[in-house]
C-alpha cells in the first residue's frame, strides 16, 4: 500500500457518485471467516457437492446441510470488519449507490449498508428457502429438526426440498441479483474490486464489464488477481489497513 495510491483513490472516490464496491473474501478474512478457496481452505479439505447431487440424493443434503452448518457458526459469530464499515461509510457519504458481493455471510447489511444495496450474487447464509415454492426457513430451525431426526429438512408449506439460500456449484445464478448487477456497474461512475481473486466466473464479469464502459477500475487485494492489468489502480495490503487510510485521506481534504 503506497501513499500515492490512497492519494490517487481517495481523488477518484471524492468525485464518484454512483460508484459500486464490488467483494469478495478477502473482506471477511479478518473478520475471522476463511477463504474456504484458498490453499488450507474449506473446498480444498471437502470435495465441493454439486447443486445436481445435492437434488439426487437425500443421504448427501444431510451432509451438505452438516457442513452448511458447521460454516453457520463462524459465519453467526463474526463481526464487519474495518472494510465493511468504511463501505458502509463510503455510501453514507454519497460515493457509492451500490455493494455487488460474493460474499454469504450477510457483513454488509451488519455494517450499516441498506439492504436494498447489497447486490447478493452468490446467494445468503443467513436463512434456507425451498425449491419448490421459495418459502424461507430458519437456520436455527434447520439445525434443531436434524439434531432432532437425523434427516434433511422438508418444506413446512409445499414438502419440497430446503437449502441454504445459497447458490451452490452447478446452480444457475440467481437471474435478478445478476441483472440488478449489470445495471449497477453499466451505471457507476468508479468500481472498486476488494477482497476477490477475480478469478471466478461469472462475478469476475462484472470489472470487466466496467472497465469495457469506460469506468475507472480500482483493486485493493493482498494479493495479486486475474485481472490486474484492466485496473486503472491496484493497491496491495490488508484491506482494513487500506480502507482505513483511504477514510483518514477524506477526513483530511
Amino acid at each position: 500500500m503506497s501513499e500515492d495510491g490512497i492519494v490517487e483513490l481517495a481523488h477518484l472516490v471524492q468525485r464518484a457518485r454512483r460508484g459500486v464496491v464490488f467483494t469478495g473474501a478477502g473482506i471477511s478474512t479478518e473478520s475471522g471467516i476463511p477463504d474456504f478457496r484458498s490453499p488450507g481452505g474449506f473446498w480444498t479439505k471437502h470435495k465441493p457437492i454439486a447443486f445436481n447431487e445435492f437434488l439426487a440424493s437425500e443421504d448427501t443434503r444431510l451432509e451438505a446441510w452438516r457442513r452448511f452448518l458447521a460454516i453457520h457458526e463462524t459465519i453467526g459469530a463474526a463481526q464487519p470488519g474495518a472494510g465493511h464499515l468504511a463501505v458502509a461509510e463510503l455510501m453514507a457519504r454519497g460515493h457509492v449507490s451500490h455493494v455487488i458481493t460474493q460474499n454469504i455471510d450477510g457483513l454488509h447489511d451488519a455494517a450499516g449498508v441498506p439492504r436494498e444495496r447489497i447486490i447478493e450474487i452468490h446467494g445468503t447464509g443467513t436463512h434456507a428457502k425451498c425449491l419448490g415454492c421459495g418459502a424461507r426457513h430458519e437456520i436455527a430451525w434447520v439445525r434443531g429438526l436434524i439434531a432432532d431426526t437425523g434427516k434433511p429438512p422438508a418444506c413446512l408449506a409445499c414438502g419440497g426440498i430446503v437449502k441454504s439460500a445459497t447458490i451452490s456449484f452447478g446452480q444457475a445464478m440467481p437471474e435478478q441479483e445478476m441483472a440488478d448487477a449489470r445495471a449497477a456497474t453499466l451505471n457507476a461512475d468508479l468500481f472498486i474490486a476488494i477482497g476477490s481473486s477475480l478469478q471466478v466466473f461469472p462475478a469476475a464479469g462484472f470489472p470487466v464489464l466496467a472497465r469495457q464502459n469506460r469506468t475507472p477500475l480500482v483493486i485493493i487485494n493482498r494479493e495479486e488477481t486475474g485481472l490486474d492489468g484492466l485496473a486503472d489502480l491496484t493497491l496491495r495490503g490488508e484491506i482494513g489497513a487500506v480502507m482505513a487510510a483511504l477514510l483518514e485521506r477524506l477526513n483530511a481534504a
